[in-house]
């Protein structure tokens, strides 16, 4: 892979500036953190060269006087919202994030619920939070949102907010994903600070869109179409252009509801006067790193044709509307791109018309393309994986690797015991079969100990894939495409 993106430089600058801007805050600051705090694959695959774990590694360094607030929507809980790129819905990924801040050394100090309007699903959630002693408090829909600044900044508007007890001076509020909050939930708990007497302050720390880069730029671009079912927009920050005379970008909702965080920082903080538009709340450094713009402009043109497509299977499927598909295709005819500019799209097409059966392809990390399809005995992303882990250890296409006294008891357990409609192996079975041929076959044992060389490399099926097939490939790091097709005619497939 083409590297873009200097990771040890944006850790060094990133959390520097985030010290400065603590230091200029006497009680408490509010650090609104936007997108993923760990597995930021979307930052990864847009910025070649950054890590997933980019911000954690900082964010640790400031662990003994932070504490983290996790903010989920009751609208994206009532509608069982999946996070896309791990296939959780946020209700379980609350409980997932608890877990890792905690392992990480991070403390959790609660979960706000904001948009709360007595939808049941909140309830069960609730109740999970209070099983493992996690404060939850709720946060609740302000009419006239955000324009009715007078409303917002009242009894009857954040003051009917439940307010969050915290205990650090760095209160971090992330989320499970975009829309969540966050930015709300800070501004609430500024006017309940001051209601009781601490003056406390506020920033942004969110990597996308990248306010120094052009508007059009593919990096920002990208971010648009990851967020397309939400309607996010990058526009000029003409705040920031009035101040200063200076162009910076910044998205639709941010510049939307400045007018209401500049009137509550006027009357709430003693440091309004340092935030004269959206760009000046934000703490990212990510666009000073990026070495190779070329390098990242590639890398974002092939997220938004993934975004593409699995915005079509979404559609498919009935989870976003078919607006979502326009929107990510408008931002391809901007960059000039078409789904056949990935490069495993026509060989999958190709196989599948060959054969006459489901296929898929893989792009190895030198750039070679194997390929397989739907067989007697396996899965299309399977035998794709088996190909693809002989190639990468230099064996011989033909090799059998997996025995057949492993794969037909496996068969005819889920055929005969798990009355599974398939039972055909899919990925997560044929590696484990895989593994256990590996103990006697040293051929088997040499495709084993090439799997991890499979993380970051592109794929693309003709159909979509069932579900145990699609977290496989999560798990092994693939990044996956597939045609907006069933597998089958049949509407259950389990």
């Amino acid at each position: 892979m083409r590297i873009g993106f200097d990771n040890d430089k944006y850790i060094s600058m990133q959390s520097e500036h985030i010290k400065e801007r603590i230091s200029k805050f006497d009680n408490k600051l509010y650090l609104e953190l936007g997108g993923k705090l760990f597995d930021d694959y979307h930052a990864a695959r847009v910025l070649p060269g950054f890590q997933p774990d980019s911000k954690i590694k900082m964010l640790r360094q400031l662990s003994d006087s932070a504490e983290i607030v996790i903010a989920v929507s009751a609208v994206d809980i009532e509608k069982n919202k999946v996070r896309g790129d791990i296939g959780i819905t946020y209700d379980d990924e609350v409980l997932r994030l608890i877990d890792a801040f905690t392992s990480m050394g991070l403390y959790v100090g609660s979960v706000v619920i904001t948009q709360y309007a007595g939808q049941l699903n909140v309830e069960l959630l609730k109740r999970r939070l209070a099983a493992i002693g996690m404060p939850t408090y709720y946060h609740y829909p302000i009419s006239g949102y955000p324009s009715n600044i007078p409303l917002i900044v009242s009894d009857d508007g954040y003051g009917r907010n439940d307010y969050i007890k915290t205990t650090r001076p760095l209160v971090i509020v992330t989320a499970p994903g975009p829309g969540s909050g966050k930015m709300a939930t800070c501004l609430s708990q500024l006017y309940h600070e001051y209601k009781r007497g601490c003056h406390a302050g506020y920033a942004k720390f969110e990597t996308f869109p990248i306010w120094n880069i052009p508007l059009k730029h593919p990096v920002n671009l990208a971010y648009e179409a990851a967020t397309a079912d939400i309607k996010d927009v990058n526009m000029i920050d003409y705040f920031h252009l009035q101040a200063y005379g200076v162009q910076t970008v910044n998205y639709n909702r941010d510049i939307e509801v400045f007018p209401v965080v500049r009137s509550i920082l006027s009357k709430l903080s003693a440091n309004e006067l340092d935030y004269k538009s959206p760009t000046d709340m934000g703490v990212n450094m990510a666009g000073y790193c990026i070495f190779d713009d070329e390098a990242c402009q590639e890398a974002s043109k092939q997220e938004v044709i993934r975004r593409y497509y699995k915005s079509c299977c979404d559609n498919k499927n009935g989870r976003v509307d078919l607006a979502t598909v326009k929107r990510i295709e408008l931002l391809m005819g901007e960059l000039g791109i078409k789904p056949a500019n990935r490069a495993v799209v026509q060989p999958a097409l190709d196989k599948e018309a060959a054969s006459g059966e489901p296929a898929c392809a893989i792009e190895l990390k030198d750039g070679t393309i194997v390929t397989g399809r739907d067989t007697k005995l396996m899965s299309a992303p399977a035998s794709t994986i088996l190909n693809a882990l002989k190639s990468l250890a230099k064996l011989p296409d033909r090799l059998k690797l997996i025995a057949p006294q492993i794969v037909k008891p496996i068969m005819d357990l889920k055929q005969q015991f798990l009355h599974e409609k398939n039972y055909k192996l899919t990925l997560n079975e044929v590696l484990v079969a895989l593994s256990i041929c590996a103990a006697t076959n040293e051929a088997a044992a040499m495709c084993v100990d090439c799997i991890n060389d499979l993380a970051g490399c592109e794929m693309h099926s003709t159909r979509m894939l069932l579900k145990s097939d699609e977290d496989a490939l999560r798990k092994i790091k693939v990044n996956l495409t597939s045609e907006p097709k069933f597998l089958s005619d049949q509407l259950c497939d389990f």
